[in-house]
């Protein structure tokens, strides 16, 4: 079973530094992990305006209508480094030392 070593703060630079576009096989294997659990506080972006707002929420487990948070965002880089960190924090237990 695939576990994210909170060590790699490699992969983490990689993300922030280019979230969209291809990806080298340690970080794609991090971002599938994180993206495939299904866990009670999953979080996930909601576009809320076209190409200009995004707002942080909350998918309940099983699927459903996602839980809308006060936290938005006017770029779509920042929320994704966001909920990436979240996600690196609920798998490891640790936060992630990189702003």
């Amino acid at each position: 079973m695939f576990k994210i070593d909170p060590s790699r703060f490699d992969v983490a630079r990689e993300f922030k530094a280019k979230p969209f576009g291809e990806h080298s096989p340690e970080l794609q294997y991090v971002l599938n992990y994180m993206r495939s659990r299904q866990t009670p506080d999953f979080h996930v972006l909601v576009m809320t305006e076209p190409g200009k707002r995004w707002v942080l929420a909350h998918m309940p487990t099983g699927g459903g209508v996602p839980k809308l948070t006060n936290r938005t965002f006017d770029k779509l880089e920042d929320a994704e480094w966001h909920v990436f960190k979240l996600r690196w924090k609920d798998i490891t237990g640790q936060d992630l030392p990189i702003d």
